[in-house]
């Protein structure tokens, strides 16, 4: 079980339950998923392997090809190309994720100065966009020829963004004051 997970069900739900009145467990907030996305707009073909490897090393699991749905001749994308990779993490890979992220990933972006608590969508879903891939661990010691920016979306189960913003705070995540 990994670090972070501990601390949800050993800190994180007692403290929440105090500060949202809530008289159950089940009532608390949690992290439902973490949703991965990144496009790779008109590469060629050796490119968008390689940004599919160091997505899926980043991630720690496959990757799904996101081709389009139809074609947009201003974009010269036709149905069927391959134009971005997504990836759902789920339980025991989403907290080690998420535990990267706050611990490694957040601290190391350049001029980052906290995230902004409106950020935050009504829905109690975060979104984070990286401009490069560069920020994460995995990346230190490879050979990076291609850059590429991805997003981010932490999925609460959160009812309001209030509840949103608590719990992402007591996880760790730096919000501006």
């Amino acid at each position: 079980m990994s670090e972070l997970m501990k601390k949800y069900k050993n800190t994180i739900i007692p403290q929440l339950k105090k500060e949202l009145d809530s008289l159950n467990d089940l009532e608390v907030p949690k992290v439902l998923k973490i949703a991965i996305n990144t496009g790779v707009g008109r590469r060629d073909e050796k490119e968008k392997e390689m940004i599919q490897k160091d997505l899926e090393l980043i991630v720690g699991q496959k990757v799904v090809p996101r081709k389009a749905r139809k074609s947009i001749a201003t974009f010269k994308s036709r149905e069927g190309m391959v134009i971005g990779f997504g990836v759902t993490l789920r339980a025991r890979r989403m907290y080690d994720f998420l535990e990267r992220l706050i611990m490694i990933v957040i601290p190391r972006v350049r001029d980052f100065r906290g995230i902004d608590p409106n950020s935050v969508d009504a829905s109690g879903n975060l979104t984070l966009g990286f401009k490069e891939h560069m920020v994460f661990p995995e990346m230190i010691d490879e050979d990076i020829k291609t850059h590429f920016g991805l997003e981010v979306t932490l999925v609460t189960q959160a009812r309001s963004r209030e509840e949103a913003v608590a719990l992402l705070k007591a996880f760790g995540i730096p919000f501006k004051r």
